[in-house]
């Protein structure tokens, strides 16, 4: 057998494999497609019931509160008030329902994964290499079966977002388990803590700086993969650049990536705020 010959058997047995699982998992795969579907238009419903002053209002004191500086919070609403004014703020608000939703179930899969291959490190050796490949292979990969099971539309952009948001919230929570100093549990152990004790009272505090540094790059890169969703139907501004790229309409591209750093900026300066927080409250903890 050559190489073509293999090539064209690998790739034949690849097809039949994908229409296999799709011709069989057909109602598994509606039902993934409809909750996941159902979920993103419950936030967005949720983020369009107030107009789009409320909105900026609300996230500017957000800002301003958490990030402790007027100057950020009176930015933040005035920004998400420029893209209002640049007629995407429905986009806008769709954007930011795919990336909160997409991180969301990112973290809560992360979040408990990377504590359990902290504490089991045989489990961590099976992971990680899964996560190494994950993040190797372009993001476009991970459209190219979700469409073929789920088709087109803000599910696929889900599941891809998804793929991409775990493994830095994972690896980060593992690594924070870890790093938890053998004294202090040593401590935890001779004063009689149980298991339970010993996680919540000591490993969790010292780990809580690098869980939440993992959910904010979990949220930048679920952000890298909004232009790239746009592809497959999601919505919002990465299809709006798709579409304006496809026209080569470079005003409404330039529009739309404005409106994304806009987005990609306040969430992260929220997320870092957050990590700010949760470290103050680590330190406070011990």
């Amino acid at each position: 057998m050559n190489i073509a010959d293999f090539a064209a058997g690998f790739d034949a047995t690849v097809d039949s494999a994908l229409e296999w699982v799709s011709d069989n998992g057909a109602s598994a795969f509606d039902l993934i497609n409809d909750a996941l579907k159902g979920l993103y238009e419950a936030v967005l419903w949720v983020l369009n019931l107030a107009p789009f002053y409320v909105v900026a209002l609300v996230i500017g004191v957000l800002a301003w509160r958490l990030a402790a500086n007027l100057r950020f919070g009176v930015l933040s609403a005035l920004t998400l008030v420029f893209c209002a004014v640049m007629g995407l703020w429905g986009e806008t608000m769709s954007t930011l329902a795919l990336v909160l939703t997409a991180t969301t179930l990112a973290l809560l899969v992360g979040v408990p994964a990377g504590v359990a291959a902290g504490l089991l490190p045989a489990l961590d050796k099976v992971v990680e290499p899964v996560l190494d490949l994950i993040q190797t292979l372009p993001p476009y990969i991970y459209l190219l079966p979700a469409i073929a099971l789920l088709g087109y539309g803000p599910a696929t952009a889900m599941v891809a977002t998804f793929i991409v948001a775990v493994p830095p919230v994972f690896r980060l929570t593992s690594l924070g388990i870890r790093m938890t100093p053998k004294e202090f549990i040593e401590l935890g152990q001779a004063s009689g803590t149980n298991g339970w004790q010993l996680f919540f009272k000591i490993r969790l505090p010292f780990a809580l700086p690098s869980i939440m540094t993992g959910v904010n790059q979990s949220l930048m890169m679920a952000f890298g993969m909004v232009v790239i969703a746009g592809i497959v139907g999601s919505g919002g501004l990465g299809e709006s650049i798709y579409g304006a790229i496809r026209t080569l309409d470079i005003a409404k591209s330039i529009d739309a990536a404005i409106a994304i750093v806009i987005l990609t900026l306040i969430l992260d300066r929220l997320a870092q705020s957050a990590s700010r927080i949760g470290r103050e409250a680590s330190h406070e903890s011990r």
